[in-house]
């Protein structure tokens, strides 16, 4: 197994490091370790698309009604005129 070491951490995240590894019952070194863990599986999930983040952004805006798919229109570009 790979070791590394980290320096210049302050000593108020230590400190929440090791309440953080009481709570969950592991030592901080373990606590660490799932932290790490879980930071580099966040990589391999897929990200959303641009309207699922869109939609995730307005979820709580109150909107009742369905919005509907744009697909199948041509789009034309827009003309600026001087």
């Amino acid at each position: 197994m790979a070791q590394f070491v980290v320096r210049n951490i302050a000593g108020s995240i230590k400190e929440q490091l090791q309440r953080r590894a009481r709570r969950h019952g592991r030592s901080m070194e373990e606590e660490v370790r799932e932290i790490l863990r879980n930071a580099v599986a966040e990589d391999h999930q897929p990200a959303g698309g641009l309207g699922t983040e869109i939609s995730a952004l307005f979820a709580t805006a109150g909107l009742t009604s369905d919005i509907p798919e744009l697909r199948g229109y041509t789009l034309q570009p827009a003309t600026f005129e001087k």
